[in-house]
């Protein structure tokens, strides 16, 4: 299985369940690792026959800017979502940190993983 990932993508959103959170922008940092075969693409040298990780940080950026969830949960599922039915990514992993959420920690969220680890073909 390929590996195509993206790390570090800081998107500002409504995040939170407490009332100050609802009324500012929180940046939350996504690390991704996506399955997708490169052979096709390293065999023809075409954007067009992998995936293309500039779409797929453009979609997941307007869509995360755009939200107001309550728990990182939700928005680390919906992420997901977006990458398997819209980009066809047979597996995510997906890790959603919401930098500075507990004092003292440097860091804190989660890690979900979504799909087929294994590539067929």
């Amino acid at each position: 299985m390929d590996i195509i990932f993206l790390r570090g993508l800081q998107i500002e959103t409504v995040i939170g369940i407490y009332d100050w959170e609802r009324k500012i922008r929180q940046t939350v940092v996504l690390d991704l690792e996506m399955a997708c075969d490169i052979r096709k693409a390293a065999a023809s040298d075409a954007i067009e026959d992998t995936l293309d990780y500039k779409a797929v940080s453009k979609s997941i950026i307007s869509f995360v800017e755009g939200s107001s969830f309550f728990l990182v949960e939700t928005l680390a599922e919906r992420i997901c979502d977006i990458l398997i039915s819209d980009f066809k990514v047979p597996w995510v992993r997906l890790t959603l940190n919401k930098k500075g959420a507990i004092s003292g920690a440097s860091d804190v969220g989660i890690i979900i993983e979504r799909g087929e680890r294994t590539c067929h073909g």
